[in-house]
C-alpha cells in the first residue's frame, strides 16, 4: 500500500482536474454496508428479495414493507464521512477535484465538505409528497408515527428521492456527470464493481491522462486502468493525502 500511496500522491499532485466516481464501498468504511458483498443486503435473507422491495412497483403496491425496509437497511442516521470522504473534500478545496459523482444515497460526501456532487441515485435527504410535492428531510421521514410517512399537507404518502428499481436517473445529474467525466484529467473510481447500468457506462466518456481503481475486488475497467489498488478506499485516500 506505501508504493500504492505513492504513486497515487504523484498523480494527483501532477492533475488539475480530478473527477471522483464512487460505489457502496466508499461507504462501509463509515458502517454502511453494501449491496453485493458476501455480507452485503442482496445476501441476506428477508420475506422479499432486496432487489424487488426497492423497486417502483414494490413501493406502489406493498409502502409499508418498503418503509419497514427502507428505514431499518437503507438510512443510517448516525453514521460520519470517513477518511475517503474527508480527502476528496479537501481536494475540492486545494481545487484539484472538480466533482464526485456517487451511486450512494446518504449524503456522506456533502456532510465532509464536497460541494459539487452529482448523486447517480437521488438521497435519503431529500423526499416529497407524491400528492402535492411538499419537501421532507431525512428526520421527518424517520420519525414519523406511522410505519408510512404521510404529508402533513395533503395527506400523501411520502417517498425519498431515491432511484428505484423501473426508475429512470436523473438527466440533469448524467448530463453533469458526462460532462464532468469527459473534462478531467485524472478519473479515480472508487468502492464500486462497476457492475450497475447505467451508472457504470460513464467511465467510457473518460479521456484523460489517469484512470485509477480502488477497489477490493476485480472490476471490469482494471485492464484499461493506470493504477489499481486492492485496499479499502479510505486508508488509500488518506495515505495518499499525507503525501500530496
Amino acid at each position: 500500500m506505501d508504493e500504492s500511496a505513492k504513486f497515487l500522491a504523484d498523480i494527483i499532485r501532477c492533475s488539475d482536474n480530478i473527477v471522483f466516481f464512487g460505489g457502496a464501498g466508499v461507504s462501509t468504511e463509515s458502517g454502511i454496508p453494501d449491496f453485493r458483498s458476501s455480507d452485503g443486503l442482496y445476501n441476506q435473507k428477508y420475506s422479499y428479495p432486496p432487489e424487488q422491495i426497492v423497486s417502483h412497483t414494490f413501493f406502489v403496491y406493498k409502502p409499508e414493507v418498503f418503509y419497514e425496509f427502507y428505514k431499518e437497511k437503507m438510512v443510517y442516521p448516525d453514521a460520519k464521512p470517513n477518511k475517503a470522504h474527508i480527502a476528496l473534500a479537501e481536494l475540492e478545496k486545494m481545487g484539484k477535484l472538480k466533482a464526485v459523482i456517487t451511486q450512494n444515497i446518504d449524503g456522506l460526501h456533502q456532510a465532509a465538505g464536497s460541494k459539487n456532487v452529482y448523486e447517480l441515485h437521488g438521497s435519503v435527504h431529500r423526499n416529497y409528497c407524491t400528492k402535492c410535492g411538499a419537501f421532507y428531510d431525512a428526520n421527518a421521514v424517520m420519525q414519523s408515527k406511522d410505519v408510512i410517512p404521510k404529508c402533513e399537507k395533503c395527506g400523501g404518502i411520502i417517498k425519498p428521492d431515491v432511484v428505484l428499481y423501473e426508475e429512470g436517473l436523473d438527466g440533469d445529474v448524467i448530463n453533469g456527470a458526462v460532462k464532468a467525466i469527459s473534462r478531467a484529467d485524472t478519473l479515480i473510481i472508487g468502492g464500486t464493481s462497476l457492475n450497475v447500468y447505467p451508472a457504470a457506462g460513464l467511465i467510457h466518456d473518460f479521456r484523460g491522462r489517469n484512470l485509477v481503481l480502488i477497489n477490493k475486488s476485480a472490476t471490469q475497467a482494471d485492464s484499461r486502468a493506470d493504477l489499481v489498488i486492492r485496499e479499502p478506499i479510505g486508508e488509500v485516500m488518506g495515505e495518499a493525502m499525507k503525501l500530496v
